[in-house]
């Protein structure tokens, strides 16, 4: 139970800091997808961040264990083209839905049934795409700090760098 008022909170928060970062705005959506505004990059690279300082930082201290499944290829672009497809024809990515139905824009509605109708066809079809799509291109379960042979945060800071040099060229072009 502990888990599901965690999971709950969690959520709440989430969903604050969407509605806060105005992410949840169909315009800052289409803008995003046009590479016309960056906002929504720009909080999801801050989430990316933060993400990884606190699982490692996390794993470090010893609250949690980390295990990096491998990836698919054939399971990312498939995923990844659902994904750009939902996100292009409703205006909002998984997340920006519930969040914009929170706000009471019902067109968010059809993209929340979407989500409930891919999941079931995926559970439906999931034995046969376990023998075929999520097969091709199967990739390595290491990090990139193991596929260096270095420590997590030799590179964490790089990534840091990385971001806000992104950022400050976000600025410049007005994006």
């Amino acid at each position: 139970m502990s888990d599901l008022i965690s999971g709950l909170l969690v959520g709440m928060a989430f969903g604050f800091l969407l509605q806060k970062g105005r992410v949840i705005r169909y315009d800052l959506q289409v803008g995003a997808l046009l590479l016309k505004d960056m906002t929504i990059v720009k909080f999801m690279l801050s989430g990316v961040l933060v993400g990884m300082i606190g699982v490692y930082l996390c794993k470090d201290l010893g609250f949690l264990s980390l295990k990096v499944l491998p990836a698919s290829i054939g399971a990312n672009i498939g995923g990844g083209l659902i994904f750009g497809i939902g996100w292009g024809l409703l205006g909002y990515c998984p997340g920006t839905s519930a969040g914009a139905l929170g706000e009471g824009r019902w067109d968010a509605v059809w993209g929340i049934l979407g989500m409930i109708v891919g999941a079931a066809l995926y559970a439906e079809t999931f034995p046969l795409l376990k023998k075929t799509v999520l097969t091709w291109g199967s990739l390595t379960s290491r990090t990139i700090p193991q596929m260096l042979g270095v420590d997590h945060w030799f590179i964490i800071p790089f990534f840091i760098a990385a971001v806000i040099v992104l950022f400050i060229w976000f600025e410049k072009k007005g994006l």
